[in-house]
């Protein structure tokens, strides 16, 4: 491993260079905790600073916990993760498809063919206390009602009043609304409410003492004794201000809810590398870890979307992980085979602040810091039919975001979500998205999905846009 003052070191100065108000950084190894540190500030009146035991939002890091109770629940016969969705909400139904064939396995890997859409932005935007903006004032004017429970979250999914992404099983497409109905599947399932099984059967063992499930933050003030972190937004002029208002959707439970520490999920981490092992005591069986991210799910560069964990090789080693964005909350975390895993928590929303983890990550394996790990690596050739490709995809999940493809002098480019790009051919149909006149920055990785000669969808990131009818 790289020395411990040299991470230390290459993090301080990532950080100061990225200017981020605050963050957590913990590595955990078989031996306890390699490396932890706070940076920068939880608050800004008064002035204090992030340490070790400052709690945090995961946001949607939340996700593998609620795919994990699923496999604990299967291992104890209490719920398949093949059962169909209709056994538990027998109201619930994707237009097309049928009943029978979309299952738990399909909304925790998010492959139910549900495409993004708005309920889980209007549920924050009904239901916090929100700043003043434009996608604030829309969501507000657009919301069929309060999105605050299940039920109309089952009755928005099942109106049907969205094409497809295709059968389930079939595509993965990142959904929240699929895990929001997860919660509720463990509710029924465990006989109890997800927040009190996560407490009962994972943070408790884990020693998971400054963690909890809570809708808008109240427990996780009442358990921080203080040392909790304000929500951050940096103004036009890059100034900050900040307030402890944490976006309250009360349907998304397993979504993006838990607060939690850095400290707290190494252990979490840890314990599923060590397949559900925790200083030496088993908590639940081998098969659990082993049908939420085991051999049935392929290892490869490219991440593989599990039950709530994305699986790549990395390295030359097995690495899941998985990142989260609110409003306040950017995070990322993860476990490398072999008993070892990281987390980063930042207290400014909607970053990207995987280069720290992969920091991390490469301070285990020996690698240079800096080393990027990118799974689409630009080929230098040219995709044979760029026309192809070319259109207007759409993400309806909040105010929509379009994909514009446009074929400019014999160059790919795009404007995506309002930012002009460069479309660079990686393989197959991938594409690394690059800054237009900054090609050494990343904006995303696109993939086109192409029938009866064109694309029909394209992949940013996580998310399948569609493409958009002329005239609609």
């Amino acid at each position: 491993m790289e020395d411990v003052e040299k991470l230390d070191e290459y993090l301080t100065k990532l950080f100061e260079a990225r200017g981020y108000p605050g963050m957590a950084v913990c590595i955990r190894g078989p031996g306890g905790v390699l490396y932890e540190k706070g940076f920068g500030v939880r608050s800004l009146e008064p002035r204090q600073g992030v340490d070790a035991d400052t709690i945090f939002g995961i946001a949607s890091m939340s996700k593998s916990m609620a795919g994990l109770a699923c496999c604990i629940l299967q291992a104890e016969g209490r719920l398949r993760l093949d059962d169909p969705i209709v056994r538990y909400f027998p109201d619930f139904h994707i237009p097309g498809a049928a009943d029978d064939c979309v299952t738990v396995r399909c909304l925790a890997m998010h492959r139910a063919g549900i495409p993004p859409m708005e309920p889980l932005e209007w549920s924050i935007a009904m239901n916090s206390v929100e700043p003043d903006s434009e996608w604030y004032r829309e969501m507000r004017r657009t919301a069929p009602n309060r999105m605050n429970k299940i039920e109309q979250i089952i009755d928005y999914i099942s109106a049907g009043n969205y094409e497809p992404l295709g059968a389930p099983g079939e595509y993965m497409s990142y959904c929240n609304e699929g895990y929001a109905i997860l919660s509720y599947i463990v509710d029924q399932a465990a006989g109890m409410p997800l927040e009190d099984f996560l407490k009962e059967r994972i943070f408790g063992p884990l020693g998971m003492t400054r963690t909890v499930l809570d809708l808008d933050g109240s427990e996780a003030k009442a358990l921080a004794g203080g040392n909790i972190t304000n929500l951050f937004e940096r103004g036009p002029d890059g100034t900050f201000t900040c307030d402890g208002n944490w976006s309250v959707l009360p349907p998304f439970r397993a979504c993006a809810c838990v607060k939690s520490t850095a400290r707290d999920m190494t252990k979490y981490y840890q314990m599923l590398s060590d397949g559900g092992v925790w200083e030496g005591r088993r908590l639940f069986p081998p098969e659990v870890t082993e049908s939420m991210f085991g051999l049935e799910y392929p290892l490869r560069k490219r991440p593989f979307y599990c039950m709530g964990l994305r699986k790549r090789q990395f390295g030359g080693k097995m690495i899941c992980d998985h990142s989260g964005g609110l409003r306040g909350v950017s995070s990322h975390g993860g476990f490398l085979e072999g008993g070892y895993s990281a987390a980063v928590l930042c207290n400014e929303g909607e970053l990207d602040v995987e280069e720290f983890q992969w920091a991390c990550y490469n301070h285990l394996l020996g690698l240079p810091l800096e080393t990027r790990h990118d799974y689409a690596v630009p080929s230098g050739r040219r995709f044979s039919r760029p026309e192809m490709l070319c259109g207007d995809f759409v993400s309806r999940e909040g105010i929509p975001k379009h994909c514009i493809v446009r074929l400019e002098d014999g160059e790919l480019s795009a404007d995506c979500h309002g930012k002009k790009v460069r479309l660079l051919y990686c393989e197959d149909s991938r594409f690394a998205a690059v800054g237009w006149d900054r090609p050494e920055e990343r904006a995303a990785t696109l993939r086109f999905y192409i029938r009866n000669g064109k694309a029909w969808g394209v992949k940013c990131g996580t998310r399948i846009h569609q493409r958009v009818a002329p005239g609609s």
